[in-house]
């Protein structure tokens, strides 16, 4: 039997009174994609901190590649990478500058450190920009700098925490791709992401968190299938009427559905019930004079899976509570790159 790449039993985690992670169990296989999805502060990102070795549990245990994250921390650092929420470059360094000073901080010899770093540069579409200062380089730039960066020491594991975040849409479907070639070359990735869409493209096995606990656990089709049957999406003429459009329709579903008064968009899980309820959804519209400009019954997506499992839509990047209560990600983050600097450790 493979022994799994990322193990964790019982994992537990508290800042003051807010319990982050509440024993959870992962398990992932080597050389696959698992998917960690949740509300902001669910604990996503304090169950990355974590089998990283940028924080220590407060119970349970956890491994990574057969190293405890906590007894064997400095050994496991040579074998892992982390992409964070926010780009952490030196801005006064080049983006060959920065990616050779992520080689040698993985005590590469200095000309295997610069060929790493210019096949990253190469890989991210950075050549052009490989000798200027990463001051001068736009969001996206530094973005893909800081994901080219986590690669530099070919991890075995790598996690990614809202890896596209700030990605325009080519970037981002660019990033798929590098994700895909790594698991083809053997290695195992952990991601986490805003985009729900991003984990059903490439995750093989998914676990949805809330609350610090795993609420469910498959690949995304079985994920899919615990809504079951299909979704009933209407969208209302008048917007002004949609919060009673919405009144005469969402007790038709056992926990409502979702509505968007932006959009005028009203979304139902009806299970296998899809064209009773639309029929007896139309019938009540009508009844009160409500005007529809579209109906569609159609399958479950992540978004549906998300919204029935929480009780929320999936949302923005949002920092989880560290040790000392700061929740502004750019300050942790650049504390938390300086650790694993002066620790000589991943980057």
């Amino acid at each position: 039997m493979t022994r799994p790449m990322i193990r964790t039993e019982g994992l537990r985690k508290s800042f003051a009174e807010v319990q982050a992670l509440k024993g959870v169990d992962l398990t992932v296989d080597p050389a696959t994609v698992f998917g960690l999805l949740g509300p902001n502060g669910a604990g996503k990102t304090t169950a990355v901190r974590i089998l990283t070795t940028l924080l220590s549990p407060d119970g349970g245990r956890a491994e990574v590649d057969g190293f405890d994250v906590v007894r064997d921390a400095e050994g496991l650092r040579h074998v892992i990478g982390l992409a964070g929420q926010s780009a952490a470059v030196d801005a006064n360094l080049t983006g060959l500058e920065n990616l050779e000073m992520v080689g040698r901080l993985y005590h590469l010899p200095a000309t295997e450190a610069r060929r790493r770093a210019r096949d990253v540069l190469e890989r991210f579409d950075l050549t052009d920009a490989a000798n200027r200062p990463a001051r001068t380089y736009s969001g996206g730039m530094r973005r893909r700098l800081d994901l080219g960066a986590s690669l530099v020491g070919r991890p075995k594991v790598l996690f990614l925490d809202e890896p596209t975040t700030g990605l325009d849409p080519r970037s981002r479907l660019g990033m798929w791709d590098v994700i895909r070639e790594l698991v083809r070359d053997g290695t195992t990735l952990m991601l986490t992401t805003q985009y729900l869409e991003e984990a059903d493209v490439l995750a093989d096995r998914i676990a949805v968190i809330d609350l610090g606990t795993v609420i469910a656990e498959g690949t995304a089709d079985e994920l899919k299938a615990q809504i079951g049957g299909e979704v009933l999406e209407l969208r209302v003429s008048d917007r002004a009427r949609v919060p009673e459009a919405a009144g005469a329709v969402l007790g038709l579903v056992q926990g409502g559905g979702k509505v968007d008064n932006n959009t005028g968009q009203i979304t139902l899980p009806v299970g296998g019930d899809g064209p009773a309820i639309l029929t007896e959804a139309v019938r009540r519209l009508d009844t009160s004079g409500i005007t529809l400009s579209d109906i569609a019954l159609r399958r479950p997506t992540l978004d549906d899976v998300f919204l029935t499992l929480t009780g929320r839509e999936a949302e923005g990047p949002q920092a989880e509570p560290s040790a000392d209560g700061d929740r502004r990600r750019g300050r942790r983050g650049r504390r938390g790159r300086r650790r694993r600097r002066d620790a000589g450790g991943e980057p």
